[in-house]
């Protein structure tokens, strides 16, 4: 067993996190990418720098949030594109211990966190647009990169590497143990060496010898780098970040085996707070979306983007007590599961943990539910919500059919009923081992 393999033994038991995006962008309340979508100078953007100040910070109240809705891991930012640190960093003023708040964010939320039971994470930007030696001009994402003031400027690229190694040897110190390490991102030539990656990673294995660490040293949510590859770089990391996007096959490597995959995605249409997106997705559609990664072999890292008072939008915190609901009736779906060997059914997915498969059943079929591929296999048959038995059937227009196990909600057998729980009915299946 690789070293790898050992160290996400417990992500791919896990499998479902919290994202939280939060920084100063908060207060102007447009998304994290405000900044350079605005194309702000760092002095027009210096103004919420000296406002900052979120009093209703309590991040025991998100780690409880987080726990209640079944999740197992917290990633936040410790420092966005922006430069902005949200812990206690000896290589900048530019931090929250400098601003009204005077609070070290990372160290309450760590602490906070890990009182729940959670295992804590930490996301850090290789990209910094506030530092004077990130180059501007010219780049595909700086603010300044199209204002021909900063045309001729000068930056000592190596004077920022020391930097950003010097603060993530401060987030791997400081904080305890770190169990996710998530930089972001890598793009054009700024990928790989270019952050000298290899001895950026020699010093986190020094230091955190059993954190996990996202691919976006070498690649972003474009694509996943060579962790795809037979032969990965000593940087390529440990699972692979799609964005935005749920793989249609789920992540695998040359040879198609599984490798460890995690989609980050938003609850509504920005990572951080935008106080007019109300696209909110449904805790269906959250739940459904869950169950597809699990079903894939992979996690569902779900964001919120908490509000420049501190404050978890109470759209995010209602999503995330339905989901809660949910996962404590049908957790034993999710966690510890994976892929089943058996074509998806056109209800819904599988997933399966040792020699129980799971059937999510998200929309109703005309008669009785077929399972294909378990005949003479099946020892008992559940309702995963209640454990109410559910016995096989075989009603007289599924006689053709004799590779399905069917199954119903109510009598006569052959006709349609409405399932139990229009989210997500669960059904266990015991197989012969």
């Amino acid at each position: 067993m690789s070293e790898s393999t050992k160290r996400t033994k417990w992500f791919l038991q896990d499998r479902f996190g919290l994202f939280i995006h939060w920084g100063l962008y908060s207060i102007p309340a447009r998304g994290e990418w405000v900044m350079t979508a605005e194309k702000m100078s760092k002095e027009a953007y210096q103004t919420y720098f000296d406002e900052f100040n979120p009093l209703h910070y309590t991040p025991g109240a998100w780690a409880k949030a987080a726990k209640n809705a079944g999740m197992k891991y917290a990633v936040m930012t410790a420092k966005h594109h922006d430069g902005f640190c949200l812990f206690d960093s000896e290589f900048t003023d530019y931090k929250a211990t400098n601003t009204l708040a005077r609070r070290d964010l990372i160290k309450e939320y760590t602490d906070a966190f890990r009182a729940e039971g959670l295992k804590v994470g930490l996301y850090y930007s290789l990209i910094d647009w506030h530092h004077p030696d990130y180059p501007h001009y010219g780049d595909r994402h700086h603010p300044m990169r199209a204002n021909p003031a900063y045309k001729d400027s000068e930056h000592d690229f190596d004077n920022y590497l020391k930097y950003m190694h010097g603060q993530v040897r401060e987030l791997c110190t400081n904080y305890g143990k770190i169990d996710i390490l998530w930089f972001d991102f890598s793009y054009d030539h700024m990928s790989g060496e270019k952050w000298k990656a290899t001895e950026l990673i020699s010093m986190v294995r020094a230091l955190q010898p059993g954190v996990i660490i996202d691919n976006r040293l070498e690649a972003s949510g474009e694509n996943a780098g060579s962790v795809r590859t037979s032969k990965p770089s000593f940087y390529a990391g440990d699972f692979a970040s799609p964005e935005q996007i749920i793989p249609p096959e789920g992540i695998t490597d040359e040879e198609g085996n599984s490798i460890p995959w995690e989609a980050c995605i938003t609850m509504n249409n920005h990572w951080g707070y935008a106080a007019a997106d109300n696209n909110y997705k449904s805790p269906e559609l959250i739940i459904r979306k869950l169950v597809e990664c699990v079903s894939k072999n992979g996690n569902l890292l779900l964001n919120v983007g908490p509000n420049a008072k501190g404050e978890i939008p109470r759209e995010s915190l209602d999503i995330l007590e339905e989901i809660g609901k949910w996962l404590q009736a049908n957790g034993n779906s999710i966690y510890n599961c994976g892929k089943a060997n058996l074509p998806k059914p056109e209800w819904g997915y599988y997933t399966q943990r040792g020699n129980v498969l799971y059937a999510h059943i998200f929309q109703e079929t005309i008669g009785p539910i077929g399972i294909q591929g378990v005949n003479g296999k099946v020892k008992k048959i559940r309702l995963l919500a209640d454990n109410s038995e559910l016995k096989p059937i075989q009603p007289w227009n599924t006689k053709d059919f004799n590779d399905y196990v069917f199954i119903n909600f109510g009598t006569p057998e052959h006709l349609t009923y409405p399932l139990p729980d229009a989210m997500d009915t669960v059904v266990a299946l015991e197989l012969e081992e």
